[in-house]
């Protein structure tokens, strides 16, 4: 499988972005790795991405729901007003904990290639890349 250009971790937990950043360079996932502790911070990293003399979007960016600041779903909303081709050139999926209903059905509506459950594992990782990823 290809390695992916770059990974956003948009997670406000430092733990969890410490774990899932070495699970990423340890399976050698991608080239970079970006972390982001809120939304608001998550978008700050798009857009200086766009406005770089070569523009290079994150392949795939894991976002949690629950966060300060801007949460996921509030990321999800802004991020429809981005250009369509950065939103073409970047898999977002929801990383949580979150099981709550209203949550589930507002991602329904809203640019999210799919759902993880935390932790995130190398079997979740795996068919993750494998769904979205496969040529």
């Amino acid at each position: 499988m290809p390695k992916l250009t770059s990974v956003l971790l948009v997670d406000d937990d430092q733990t969890n972005n410490f774990l899932n950043e070495r699970l990423l360079k340890r399976l050698n996932v991608a080239d970079s790795i970006l972390v982001a502790e809120n939304g608001q911070e998550a978008l700050d990293v798009l857009h200086r991405s766009s406005s770089a003399p070569q523009p290079s979007y994150p392949a795939l960016i894991l976002l949690d729901i629950q966060m300060p600041v801007m949460n996921g779903i509030e990321f999800l909303q802004a991020y429809q007003q981005l250009p369509l081709a950065q939103q073409r050139a970047t898999t977002v999926v929801v990383l949580t904990t979150s099981m709550d209903a209203r949550d589930l059905a507002r991602l329904d509506e809203l640019p999210a290639a799919g759902l993880v459950n935390k932790p995130l594992t190398q079997e979740k990782l795996d068919q993750l890349l494998q769904l979205h990823f496969q040529h």
